[in-house]
């Protein structure tokens, strides 16, 4: 059995789901990404060496702010009341990379992954953004949903 995807109407075009008759829930996703450099871009960060300032600052305020425009961004998504969202990037010099992680909640009728995704997506296009001067093979890798809960679909966890 083939399941419907329901952005798509009975004659195939795109639409905005209907959600109004869904109930709240609280509702969370995390998601993941990798943004891998040279050692010597990774220092210039960890050591505020970066002509455009403090990269992890900045970058992390940018995934929050991207979280909360996802709608603005992906067509069929909601606008959603988000409760929290939360930006970390740590430094992994073994792997000469950042690692990016958000975690965003809401109580509402339909889900945050694509506001967890997006900000991790655009932290790290933030990254890149200012350290292209001087590091223009930068890599952005394996932005995906690590787990999400809440709705009908209840906990998912995929790593």
């Amino acid at each position: 059995m083939t399941k419907r995807l329901s952005h798509l109407d009975d004659a195939g075009r795109a639409r905005m789901v209907d959600i109004s008759a869904k109930k709240d829930t609280s509702r969370e996703a995390v998601a993941a990404g990798t943004i891998r450099m040279r050692p010597e871009t990774l220092a210039l960060i960890q050591s505020g060496g970066i002509p455009k300032g403090d990269v992890i600052a900045v970058a992390r305020l940018a995934g929050v702010m991207a979280a909360k425009r996802t709608h603005e961004l992906i067509p069929l998504c909601h606008p959603l009341l988000l409760t929290h969202i939360d930006v970390e990037i740590t430094p992994h010099e073994a792997e000469s990379a950042l690692q990016v992680a958000a975690t965003v909640r809401t109580t509402g009728k339909t889900g945050v992954e694509m506001e967890a995704l997006t900000a991790v997506a655009v932290a790290a296009l933030t990254v890149y953004d200012m350290c292209k001067a001087v590091d223009r093979g930068m890599r952005i890798e394996g932005v995906r949903l690590r787990r999400k809960r809440g709705g009908k679909s209840g906990e998912i966890v995929l790593e």
